[in-house]
């Protein structure tokens, strides 16, 4: 799976350069904040395996109102690193990679 490039945004980390995206509308789930805002994440040179972050908060353009933060590039650098240490290998193709970024229970 390859990122839309149209929409994505460029980040330097730790000297790799990767491409990142938020969607912007929300999926009915998201507006309707059933599910959480996501981001997805790749290398800019040479994609493989794409990182699917669950950030654990409603999206910003949800259609309830409710408050929220923006996904910001220090979000973004450490969901990066957080992944690679738990073993994404961004240069090899795959399935995506889920981190959960979320505070909630999982029970």
């Amino acid at each position: 799976m390859t990122l839309v490039k149209k929409g994505s945004r460029y980040i330097d980390i730790d000297g790799t350069t990767y491409r990142w995206r938020l969607r912007g509308k929300p999926t009915y789930s998201q507006g309707n904040c059933w599910s959480s805002m996501t981001f997805a994440v790749e290398r800019a040179e040479e994609p493989g395996m794409t990182l699917v972050v669950d950030t654990g908060r409603p999206h910003t353009a949800n259609w309830s109102g409710v408050p929220t933060a923006p996904v910001l590039p220090t979000e973004v650098t450490r969901a990066v690193r957080k992944a690679l240490a738990a073993g994404w290998q961004p240069g090899r193709r795959g399935s995506a990679f889920q981190l959960n970024l979320s505070q909630r229970s999982t029970k």
